[in-house]
Order: C-alpha cells, then structure tokens, then sequence
C-alpha cells in the first residue's frame, strides 16, 4: 500500500474529496507503516523510543482490531510523559465485583525499586488510588478523575485524567490504556510525579515513597 497505492485504491482519494488514505493499523503493520504513521501524525522519534513506541502498539494491536489515529496519538503522548518519571506502575491487579471487598494489588517502580501493596477500597478506583497512596502517601486532594474512550467500540482505549491539589498546587496527570483501571493507576502516578516536581522545588525529597 505504501509503496503503490494503486494497488489497494479503485480511485484515488482527492477525486471524492478527500485529502489522503488515512492508513488503519493492526496486529500485522511492520515498523515501515509504524514509522509513516508517526510521520504523518507529526512525531519524529529517537530509534530507542520508536522502538519503544513500537512495541508499545504491537502490545495494543494484540488487544483491539483496529489501531486508528487517536489511539496512536495517545501511545506516544502517554510514553513521552512518563519517559523521566520517578514513579511508573509496573502490574495492577484489580478484583471488583457485587461480591466485595474490592481490592488492588499493585506494583511500582520507584526509582528502580519495584514496591508492591494489596490495598482494598469502597470500589475498583478507590482501592487503585489507596495502594498508590500505600506506596507514595501524600494529603493531596483528588478534584478531578475524568475518563473518556479514545475510539469508539468496546474494546477503546480509555484516556483518564486525575487532578490533584495541595497548599495551592495544581497537577493534572493523564493516562491511557484498554484497561480502565490501568489508565486511572497511569494517570494517578502522572500526577503524582507531577506533584513531586513542584514540591521538590520548594522542599526537596517532600515527597518520599514508603
């Protein structure tokens, strides 16, 4: 297709007003069409971050049909925040239900440690947000948990977003992920490392994990 367009296209795509083929992803497109896509999206990536990137959307196109534009988009974006992060969530296990309690157990890598918690909570997001407290406690306020689907479909990413205020300072953390849970646990710790930058500036090592 990207060598010959021709090959795949009955007509091409500015006879019925439209601008270019807009390449749909999946499980089977090599790194040339990864790289294309990139391009075309405006993002020029070092070879170790492609790479990254790379496998990051393999892992992607193993759980949904289709990879379009947005859920690219929110990939890299999701990678280059949490490229120098003190703080990253390495597993999360969530157990939720009618039957109760519900409860996390999750890992975290903390300046090259792994620590893990099993914390429960009055429901999956709360019992996520408490054994990230558990790992890196702090009296920040939560203003904000938004959560919107990249795509449509059931099996979308879900993009969330955590706000987080304390004594006057503001973070917002986002995250992405098929896995709503996952993407709350991403977003949560974005804000956190977020909140760790602004409090360093005014006390250094404020912000400890335990």
């Amino acid at each position: 297709m990207l060598k010959n367009a021709e090959t795949y296209e009955i007509m091409r795509p500015e006879d019925v007003g439209v601008k270019e083929t807009s390449l749909v992803m999946g499980k089977h497109s090599g790194r040339h069409a990864f790289r294309e896509k990139l391009s075309a999206l405006g993002y020029d990536l070092g070879e170790n971050a492609f790479e990254d990137a790379f496998r990051r959307f393999k892992d992607l196109a193993d759980r949904k049909k289709h990879v379009y534009d947005e859920d690219i988009e929110a990939l890299v974006e999701d990678q280059i925040s949490s490229a120098s992060e003190t703080f990253r969530v390495v597993a999360l296990t969530v157990i939720a239900g009618t039957g109760g309690p519900q409860k996390a157990i999750i890992t975290m890598d903390v300046e090259g440690q792994h620590v893990t918690r099993e914390v429960a909570g009055s429901g999956p997001v709360d019992a996520v947000f408490n054994a990230i407290r558990a790992i890196v406690p702090h009296e920040a306020k939560l203003s904000l948990y938004q959560v919107h689907a990249v795509t449509e479909g059931t099996d979308a990413q879900a993009e969330v977003s955590v706000r987080l205020e304390e004594d006057g300072r503001i973070v917002t953390g986002r995250g992405a992920d098929t896995d709503t849970m996952v993407a709350s646990a991403k977003a949560y710790v974005s804000a956190l490392n977020k909140l760790m930058v602004r409090r360093s500036k005014a006390a250094p090592g404020a912000l400890q994990a335990v």
